[in-house]
């Protein structure tokens, strides 16, 4: 089912003392190595998974005794959009120092894996299932920035028994009844405060039309804070330099995820029965903070952690942070 290579393995060498200025040198003084797998799935498509493994911890994927990930727990991470799902630096540091095994993956169409036109958030689910029955994980807990986020609370919901507790930074609410904002109750607050709001209200009218507005679309430099700049020039320098050939190479799974987020996602929030934690800055242009709001109102078992000062990316400074709330 899976199709094995030896990606990469860091230890406390000169490999590793290179990374620290991107937010690696805690992963590098403990020692870890990934490997890279191709899955298929049950229905033919290809995921490609990245399985980074602390070299002193053993972990298996089953939980130890404490936390809702475990002493020796998983973590499974979902990338914001668009991102090619290989590990983040300051993600593996993160996970690394506490001994948490990290699997992460391109979502279909991304960084090796095979596209799945008209997706729904939900379908997602299926994917990292077959994902953890290859690589034979215990129960795990999810991880979601940006794009990601509603991708962690499809697997929280639809994962019985697997998923123990969720993690969403920046991340999405649903758009009620999936129209344009002239439409249902909620809707105008959704995109309310966004810098740029153009592909998600492209993708309103699908995905034919949303890749013709990514022919023309650029960057608004406004939608990241001062903050946001600087956590991309400094920890988190690993995201911007894959966001942008993310963005280029795959730009079908860009639109496939836009086009998701706006329709219904297939799954109730409702449903979501394990503690969730929404990290979230109060002055986040992409994202804004009324979607954690949302996202609160409508999660069971939900805390925010609203954080000052912090913006789309700025907000991951909170990682090291959710992580040990995760394991407490």
């Amino acid at each position: 089912m899976t199709d094995p290579t030896e990606d990469a393995v860091a230890g406390a060498d000169a490999a590793g003392a290179g990374a620290a200025g991107s937010g690696a040198a805690g992963a590098a003084a403990v020692g870890h190595e990934t490997t890279q797998h191709d899955v298929t799935l049950r229905d033919g498509r290809v995921l490609r998974v990245h399985d980074v493994r602390p070299r002193d911890s053993g972990a298996t994927g089953t939980t130890g005794t404490t936390g809702a990930t475990g002493t020796t727990g998983t973590v499974v991470w979902h990338h914001g959009s668009p991102q090619s799902g290989a590990p983040l630096a300051p993600l593996v540091a993160a996970c690394v120092e506490r001994g948490l095994r990290l699997v992460t993956f391109g979502r279909a169409g991304y960084g090796g894996s095979t596209p799945h036109p008209g997706r729904s958030v939900a379908a997602v689910a299926d994917d990292v299932a077959d994902l953890a029955d290859a690589l034979d994980l215990g129960p795990f807990a999810v991880l979601g920035a940006s794009g990601g986020g509603p991708h962690a609370l499809a697997c929280a919901a639809l994962l019985p028994g697997r998923v123990t507790a969720a993690v969403t930074f920046a991340g999405l609410a649903p758009l009620a009844g999936g129209t344009r904002s002239d439409g249902p109750a909620g809707a105008p607050a959704w995109w309310a405060g966004m810098a740029d709001d153009g592909g998600l209200r492209a993708a309103l009218d699908g995905r034919e039309a949303r890749a013709r507005h990514g022919e023309s679309a650029e960057f608004d430099p406004s939608s990241f804070t001062a903050a946001d700049w600087a956590a991309l020039e400094g920890r988190w320098s690993s995201l911007g330099a894959d966001a942008a050939p993310a963005g280029a190479a795959w730009p079908d799974a860009f639109v496939d995820d836009d086009v998701a987020f706006v329709r219904p996602w297939g799954f109730d929030l409702g449903a979501v029965d394990v503690p969730v934690l929404l990290v979230q800055g109060d002055e986040d242009r992409v994202v804004p903070p009324a979607h954690a709001r949302m996202l609160l109102d409508a999660l069971p078992e939900a805390e925010l952690w609203e954080v000052p000062g912090a913006g789309h990316v700025s907000v991951l400074e909170e990682l090291p942070a959710a992580l040990d709330a995760l394991l407490d």
